[in-house]
């Protein structure tokens, strides 16, 4: 069972609730409801709000839905005890439910009436230590799913067929997946994000992923080699290079940096490996956890570089992806890494950096 509320969230809500001025806050967005329930109030995956609604007040989180969902919210995704105020799904939307029965002045993530709108992403930074654990098990899950996919498919798999491969693996450990990219050595080359297409993959194929459970969300790539072309080893290498000096530069410039400090690490990193230009044919990546990205790096960005979270960036040389998430946290430690699957240590500015190579 669930072992939210997390004390370390709950503090971080009160500090924000005084500084705020305000009596109670709501999610009802997926991510954030995960955040502070450690449950899933997703039905359908089109939707940007969820089935319920989670509040915080007076060292309380309770959480309202309708009929239909309380009884299995209640047995399946809420702790024990957690109160559940529900209404006919006919007489009222989760909106109206809310407004009625938060006290005020508050703050929701979704529109609610009367309620002012805040986005809690500095309230999900730095990751509690529950969050560190679940996000440890996310990753191993989510690398082996595509590591297992890249050891089974052949030049002749289609990209399609690869992605369902992805998308079933990954749901049979549980994991969401909202992206699950695949590109064929045609395609690679072409693009820089490869929705799937009946193309097969011929000389080697790029398999990416964000795995996504508890709210967290953890992004890999893998690289899988058939009959490459020549040049394919160098602008991994380059990929990988890339990804080392920044990891490194994450860990070294934690609690002191910006994400534009970060970004410049990259641009130098990109010249440094004979690739000056790439960094423009795609975003580098950046801050993770309770989204995609929580933030990307920018020559302009001022976000914090904060510890402990998870960082994942993915540089990309033309035909060529380095991916993997990073906890960072007084030291680096590869959440998405299994130890099965080829790697190359990079050592930078002292830092030994261990990135995954052309499989499998």
């Amino acid at each position: 069972m669930n072992v939210y509320p997390d004390g370390e969230k709950t503090d971080r809500l009160d500090t924000y609730l005084a500084a705020e001025d305000l009596d109670a806050v709501w999610f009802a967005r997926p991510a954030n409801f995960a955040w502070l329930t450690g449950g899933d109030n997703v039905v359908d995956r089109e939707a940007e709000v969820g089935v319920a609604a989670a509040g915080y007040a007076g060292d309380e989180v309770r959480v309202v839905t309708d009929t239909i969902e309380a009884q299995r919210l209640a047995e399946e995704e809420l702790p024990d005890g957690t109160p559940i105020e529900s209404f006919p799904w006919y007489e009222s939307t989760l909106p109206d439910a809310v407004a009625e029965r938060s006290s005020t002045p508050a703050a929701a993530d979704f529109d609610v009436p009367g309620l002012d709108t805040l986005d809690p992403v500095w309230l999900r930074v730095p990751l509690t230590d529950v969050d560190v654990e679940r996000y440890r098990a996310l990753g191993a899950d989510t690398a082996a799913a595509v590591e297992a996919v890249g050891r089974e498919v052949e030049a002749g798999t289609t990209e399609r067929e690869a992605a369902a491969r992805l998308r079933e693996a990954l749901f049979e450990r549980g994991v969401d997946s909202p992206v699950a990219l695949v590109a064929s050595a045609e395609r690679a080359q072409a693009y820089r994000h490869f929705p799937p297409k009946d193309v097969e993959l011929g000389a080697y194929g790029i398999l990416t992923v964000t795995g996504v459970r508890d709210g967290l969300h953890a992004s890999v790539t893998r690289t899988v080699a058939f009959d490459p072309p020549e040049w394919l080893a160098d602008r991994h290498e380059a990929a990988m290079s890339v990804e080392a000096a920044v990891i490194a530069a994450t860990n070294r410039l934690a609690g002191g940096g910006t994400a534009a400090d970060l970004f410049e690490v990259i641009q130098d990193a990109y010249a440094d490996a004979g690739y000056p230009g790439e960094w423009e044919e795609h975003h580098q990546g950046g801050l993770t956890g309770f989204a995609g990205r929580e933030w990307k790096a920018t020559p302009t960005a001022g976000e914090p570089v904060e510890v402990p979270a998870g960082y994942a960036w993915n540089p990309t040389v033309q035909g060529a992806k380095s991916e993997d998430t990073v906890l960072v946290d007084d030291g680096v430690e590869v959440l998405t890494a299994t130890g099965e699957w080829p790697t190359r240590e990079f050592e930078v500015g002292g830092e030994r950096i261990v990135r995954h190579a052309l499989g499998p």
